[in-house]
């Protein structure tokens, strides 16, 4: 990217810092084809607020917002934002360093829960979880899909790539293999990837079909590894074939019920790490294991057989967990066919790690007000999403550059170690180094509405929660006898 390289070797770190958030800002500018000073300002008051965001309204009343609450709506549901160059920009912020060279991606779904938008299109049943054991519910909202880049070690950062709103027609994934596909055509247009670098590591929790997005990405340098719910049965490789057996070759071999730990034959890999806060890990493996698929659902237009998609199993066991809860085994698959152990134990490592994408959820919603506002139209719901995606990664490059303005109850966090608050509650200073970008508003006064007391002549419509897409029954689908 040319405007991440533009100032790369000028003055110290500081300034180059400095000189890649103001690069990617003027990059954002220009995703902004329609409104785009109000959606600048939009985007800045956000960052520069020193509160929580809890609407948007409350926005306009900050010192770097010019504009007044109409034109900030206005920006919102008529303002376009040219996605595919927001992207680009994304993909070109430096990616986190692992010391082993690898990138790790974690893909999960966050949920805009809007129950009582009954003019809403778009929405879904959102699974959620309750505040006792067996209380998930299932709410009304618009599931987006998000990818984000892992850091090493303890922290609250990651680095988001993209985001896609779920329909309730969609194959969940296929979207996500398609966007999983997207981010990492992008990576490696932008440098970070080269050949002969280890393979992309692509992390995603219980509720996807791990086996089969590693079919669909089989073309492109990515390693899938996945979570796996105990009631899942997978297959081993078939025995070698006896002399003079007859028939057709096996294709399966004997199952493992991850809910029978008995049953389980003996690992192919075992390891034992201590680790700082759980005690010993313990994580076995288990190579060339492979789901038995179905002629159905996904695979129902399958041409040929069906593949056997071959990965590598592996069951972590931890001594104890804070909190005094009780430890459960986690059961994972990679694909990866032959993992040894020091494959094994990335894997398991690399997975713990995405649970820091839970706190960048937290943190886009309680304090960035992500599901705060009150939207009807989805494409505007889309809009502050990317704006909010531009905002965490303005925080992500104001790292260096924040002051540490803790509250006095905070202790004093090491040099490098902030967390996004506290980089934000610094980004006012920092703001006011930045090249202003914006023009000063136009006047103008606000049109006359309807009259007072008359009714609304053009309600709007109310749409069903759920499938777009009714099937036809089969009567409607069956031809008639004379026709």
């Amino acid at each position: 990217m040319a405007w991440a390289e533009a100032r790369a070797g000028a003055g110290d770190e500081t300034d180059r810092a400095r000189g890649r958030l103001a690069g990617f800002r003027r990059e954002l500018h220009r995703c902004f084809t329609a409104r785009a000073d109000a959606l600048c300002e939009l985007c800045d008051a956000a960052l520069c607020k020193q509160d929580r965001v809890h609407m948007l309204a409350e926005l306009s009343l900050e010192p770097g917002h010019q504009r007044g609450h109409g034109a900030l709506y206005d920006a919102l549901n008529c303002g376009k934002v040219q996605v595919s160059r927001l992207r680009w920009a994304l993909a070109g912020v430096p990616l986190p360093a692992w010391d082993d060279g690898r990138i790790r991606l974690a893909v999960d779904v966050s949920n805009w829960l809007r129950p009582d938008a009954a003019t809403s299109p778009g929405r879904s049943f959102c699974h959620c979880y309750g505040r006792g054991n067996n209380s998930a519910q299932m709410i009304p909202g618009w599931p987006y899909s998000l990818v984000a880049a892992l850091e090493p070690g303890r922290t609250s950062w990651t680095r988001l790539l993209d985001a896609v709103r779920l329909g309730p027609d969609d194959d969940m994934a296929a979207v996500t293999a398609a966007q999983v596909r997207g981010v990492i055509e992008r990576i490696i247009a932008a440098g970070h990837w080269h050949d002969g670098d280890p393979d992309i590591m692509v992390i995603f929790d219980a509720g996807y079909e791990p086996a089969r997005l590693a079919w669909l990405l089989a073309d492109l340098p990515v390693q899938v590894l996945g979570r796996l719910g105990t009631n899942r049965v997978l297959r081993q490789a078939p025995p070698p074939r006896r002399p003079g057996q007859m028939g057709p070759p096996m294709r399966h071999g004997c199952e493992l019920k991850l809910s029978d730990d008995a049953a389980c034959p003996g690992p192919d890999v075992h390891t034992t790490t201590q680790t700082s806060r759980d005690g010993a890990a313990d994580a076995r493996a288990w190579h060339r294991m492979h789901p038995k698929l179905k002629a159905r659902g996904a695979w129902a237009g399958h041409q040929g057989k069906l593949p056997v998609i071959e990965g590598t199993l592996i069951k972590l066991t931890v001594e104890h967990l804070p909190h005094d809860r009780a430890p459960k085994p986690v059961w994972l698959w990679t694909s990866c066919p032959d993992a040894d152990p020091d494959e094994a134990n990335r894997c398991w490592q690399g997975f713990l790690r995405r649970f820091d994408i839970e706190h960048t959820f937290r943190f886009l919603k309680q304090v960035l007000g992500w599901t705060k506002p009150k939207l009807r139209d989805p494409a505007a719901a889309d809009r502050w999403t990317w704006l909010i995606l531009a905002c965490h990664t303005q925080l992500w490059l104001a790292r260096g550059l924040a002051a540490d303005l803790r509250l006095p109850w905070q202790r004093p966090a090491l040099p490098g170690r902030l967390t996004p608050a506290r980089v934000r509650r610094g980004f006012r200073a920092i703001h006011g180094t930045l090249p202003v970008l914006t023009a000063a508003p136009k006047p103008g006064k606000p049109g006359p509405g309807r009259p007072p007391g008359s009714k609304n002549r053009h309600p709007a419509t109310r749409h069903d929660v759920g499938k777009a897409t009714i099937k036809k029954t089969t009567k409607e689908t069956t031809p008639s006898p004379g026709g």
